[in-house]
């Protein structure tokens, strides 16, 4: 049935994910997203407030199991997804440092330059950890950072502290806010965000992206005007 009635536009849909595979549809997305090449586009930010939303039921129907109590259930959710991104991480970065020497060797083209890899090197030596952990809360750049920290060969003792800081920061705060900003917002204002989940995802989608196009839009007119 969910095979039948797939769109490709589904993949971009929370509650889509939610609905068709529940808690381990989750883990599998947030470990493509962070360590695949092809999860860039997935809903890792709105997909995990979303899921804070239905933490309860999500623990009761993934793991047949209810401790009893919200809380709980929420840091169950939280230790599991948290774990996922972590895996996801380490595969990215193992798969940029096998691919590594390669790259280095190859000679420039049109789409590749082999200075922004030198660039890249000297950024994660100076600010390896921050980025790892900053790059958690960026679409698309969380995707690539564990890949590139291979790719320069960042220390990995130094990768694998920041990338269990970063991932679960991330996934706490995310959880957290979907979890608690829901029963607050019913219990002051009588508004259900489980019935206007767009208005979350695209609120979502706007906060994380715009950071994003605005520094690239603007480093590229301060390129051409320097």
């Amino acid at each position: 049935m969910i095979l039948l009635d797939f769109v490709w536009t589904n993949l971009l849909q929370p509650q889509w994910y939610i609905d068709n595979g529940g808690l381990w549809f989750i883990l599998l997305v947030v470990f493509a997203e962070t360590g695949l090449f092809a999860g860039f586009f997935l809903p890792g930010d709105s997909l995990l407030f979303v899921t804070g939303i239905y933490s309860n039921e999500l623990v009761k129907a993934g793991l047949d199991f209810d401790t009893g109590n919200s809380f709980f259930n929420l840091l169950i959710l939280i230790l599991l997804i948290s774990v996922s991104g972590i895996l996801g991480n380490y595969l990215g970065y193992w798969f940029g440092r096998k691919s590594g020497p390669f790259i280095f060797k190859r000679k420039d083209s049109f789409f590749f330059k082999k200075k922004y890899l030198y660039q890249a090197k000297e950024f994660y030596d100076k600010h390896g950890g921050g980025a790892i952990i900053f790059a958690r809360f960026l679409p698309i750049v969380r995707t690539f950072a564990p890949i590139i920290a291979g790719i320069v060969e960042m220390d990995r003792k130094k990768f694998s502290f920041y990338n269990f800081v970063g991932c679960f920061a991330w996934v706490f705060s995310m959880l957290f806010a979907g979890h608690y900003l829901q029963k607050l917002i019913l219990n002051y204002f009588q508004f259900d965000l489980k019935e206007h989940l767009e208005i979350i995802v695209i609120a979502i989608v706007a906060v994380t992206t715009l950071p994003v196009l605005y520094k690239i839009f603007f480093s590229k007119k301060k390129d051409k005007h320097s």
